[in-house]
C-alpha cells in the first residue's frame, strides 16, 4: 500500500529510491519492455544503455508518466506512481530537443516553471539554476542567440530549478558535436554530484554511459542483459550481447574440454585457450570465448609458454596517434582487433600480409554462453 495514495501533492512529495516492479509495456502484438524490475538508489547517476528499439526510452517514459505500464508498478520510495499523470510526479525530463520558449529570455525560460507554481522566489531560483550550469552571463539572451551546447545547459537548468526527485535525460547530448558532447558529459556528472539528485540517463552511446554513470543497465529486446558498474560490464561481460555492445571484443566459439586448476580448458577452432572459472558464465559444453583488443599482444614470434596464443595474418594497420590498431585474421576465419599503445621509440614494423602471433593473459579472458547458432557450430566441429 502506497504511503501517498490520494491527491497529486502526495505524488509530488514522494522521496526515495526509484523502483520498477515487474514492469511490462505492450503495444498491440509488440512487447517493448518485458517484465523489467530494477532499483535506482536515490542520488545516483544511472544509465540505461542499449540500441534503438531495445525499450530504454519506453522505460523512461513510464517513469515520467508519459506511458502507463501494461503490467507492473513504478514507485519512488513507498509511493506508487502507477496511473498518475506526468505533472503529478516529482520527475522532470530533459529531451534531445531543447523545447525552449523562443520569445522568452533565458532567465524567463528557467523561471517559467516556478512562476507558474506561484513560487515567490522564482527569480532567485532561476538565477541559482543558471549559475549551476554556468549560464548566468547569458540570462538576458533569447534561445536563438545561443549555441546548441548552451541551449542544452538552459534546458537542464529549467529542469533542475524544479528540484525534482528524479531527473530523466533522454539522449540529451545526441544533437551536439563530438567535442561539445564530451564537455557536457563532464558537466552533467559535475552537476549531478553537486545537486545530489537521481539522474537516469538513456543513451545508445556506450562511452557516454560509462563516462558518467555510477551504474549502467544494458538493455536488449525489452530486458536487462546485465547491470553493474561500468568497469564491471567492460571487464567481465556476462552475455555475448554485452560483450559486443559495450566496447569491442574478440570472440570465438568453442567447447569446454576440461579443467586445469582454477581455469577452464577450451578448444576454439583447433586452438587451446584457458579461461578462469570465475570469469566464465558457463562451465561445460559450448562456450563463447572473448578477450578485449587492448589485452592482446602482437608479435612476429610465438610467445613463450603454452596456450593462450594463436597464429594470425595481418589485414590492416592503422596509426591513431596514441595507439596502433591491427586487424588480423585468426584460423577460424574471424577478424580480431589488437590495440597497442605507442610507448616505444622504435616504430612499428608489422605490415599487412605479415604472419604474426597473438598472445594474452588468461586472467583477461572471459566466457559467455554461446548463442544457438554458435553452439551448433561448436557441436559439429567437435
Amino acid at each position: 500500500m502506497a504511503l501517498f495514495s490520494t491527491g497529486s501533492s502526495g505524488f509530488r512529495r514522494a522521496q526515495g529510491d526509484l523502483h520498477l516492479e515487474a514492469v511490462t509495456k505492450e503495444f498491440a502484438a509488440f512487447t517493448a519492455v518485458d517484465d523489467l524490475s530494477l532499483t535506482v538508489p536515490r542520488g545516483s547517476f544511472f544509465a540505461l544503455l542499449g540500441p534503438s528499439g531495445c525499450g530504454k526510452t519506453t522505460t523512461l517514459r513510464m517513469v515520467a508518466g508519459l506511458e502507463q505500464p501494461t503490467r507492473g508498478r513504478v514507485l519512488i520510495g513507498d509511493t506508487d506512481l502507477t496511473g498518475s499523470r506526468p505533472y503529478e510526479r516529482p520527475v522532470n525530463t530533459v529531451f534531445q530537443s531543447y523545447a525552449l520558449f523562443p520569445h522568452l529570455t533565458i532567465r524567463d525560460n528557467v523561471a517559467f516553471g516556478p512562476k507558474r507554481r506561484g513560487d515567490a522566489d522564482a527569480a532567485r531560483s532561476a538565477e541559482d539554476a543558471l549559475e549551476l550550469v554556468q549560464m548566468s552571463a547569458m540570462a538576458g539572451r533569447k534561445p536563438a542567440q545561443l549555441s546548441g551546447g548552451q541551449q542544452q545547459r538552459v534546458a537542464l537548468a529549467r529542469a533542475l530549478v524544479n528540484r525534482p526527485e528524479v531527473l530523466l535525460l533522454d539522449e540529451p547530448l545526441g544533437a551536439l558535436d563530438l567535442k561539445l558532447r564530451r564537455q557536457m558529459q563532464v558537466e552533467l556528472k559535475r552537476i549531478q554530484t553537486e545537486v545530489g539528485l537521481t539522474f537516469i540517463h538513456v543513451t545508445h552511446d556506450q562511452e557516454e554511459a560509462m563516462t558518467m554513470a555510477d551504474t549502467v543497465a544494458v538493455m536488449n529486446a525489452g530486458r536487462i542483459e546485465q547491470m553493474g558498474h561500468p568497469e564491471e560490464l567492460y571487464d567481465l561481460p556476462r552475455t555475448s550481447f554485452v560483450a559486443n555492445f559495450v566496447g569491442q571484443s574478440n570472440l570465438g566459439t568453442g567447447r569446454i574440454t576440461g579443467a586445469d586448476g582454477h581455469d577452464l580448458v577450451v578448444e576454439v577452432a583447433g586452438t587451446t585457450v584457458r579461461i578462469p572459472r570465475d570469469r566464465s558464465a558457463v562451465t561445460s559444453g559450448p562456450i563463447m570465448f572473448g578477450v578485449r583488443p587492448e589485452k592482446v599482444r602482437i608479435s612476429t614470434e610465438q610467445p613463450a609458454g603454452a596456450g593462450n596464443d594463436v597464429k594470425a595474418t595481418v589485414m590492416d594497420v592503422s596509426f591513431t596517434g596514441v595507439a596502433t590498431q591491427f586487424l588480423v585474421t585468426v584460423p577460424s576465419g574471424a577478424v580480431w582487433g589488437v590495440y597497442e599503445q605507442n610507448l616505444d621509440v622504435e616504430r612499428n614494423t608489422i605490415r599487412p600480409g605479415d604472419a604474426v602471433w597473438l598472445g594474452w593473459d588468461s586472467g583477461h579472458a572471459f566466457g559467455v554462453e554461446a548463442d544457438e547458432a554458435s553452439a551448433e557450430e561448436a557441436r559439429v566441429a567437435s
